[in-house]
């Protein structure tokens, strides 16, 4: 490890007992790693890529600590509540849909033996009528 990485390694940690302790120097305050970057003075991508370790540290300490989820959680579990409503609403539209093509291929069917029918006079050969012609 070079002498920056384990500084910044140094840095992110002081920053999380900050953060966690709720004494936050140069950030909001927010659990969150944008502020978790900003009250340690890196980039957010180091702890993106660098430290990752770091970044899942201070994820598992705000659930530990302050028995409450991380907002980027928040927001994911939110995006899975509103993705599986939505999918129950497309399954019962895409059943009444299912229900309204059929009952529109049987109304189809009707109404061309109808109009044979009236252009030809005469049924088909597979149809038996209700009220024989003439009868």
């Amino acid at each position: 490890m070079t002498e920056q990485s384990t500084d910044e390694r140094t840095r992110i940690r002081a920053a999380i007992d900050r953060l966690l302790a709720g004494q936050p120097t140069t950030s909001d305050g927010a659990l969150t790693v944008v502020a978790l970057a900003a009250e340690a003075g890196v980039h957010r991508m180091a702890l993106q890529k660098r430290h990752a370790d770091l970044k899942h540290e201070f994820y598992e300490r705000v659930r530990i600590e302050t028995k409450q989820l991380p907002e980027s959680e928040k927001r994911l579990r939110k995006t899975v509540s509103d993705l599986k409503e939505t999918v129950t609403a497309q399954k019962a539209e895409i059943t009444a849909l299912r229900h309204q093509v059929t009952q529109l291929a049987l109304a189809n069917a009707v109404l061309t033996l109808q109009g044979k029918e009236r252009h030809t006079g005469e049924t088909a050969d597979n149809v038996v009528p209700l009220h024989p012609k003439g009868g």
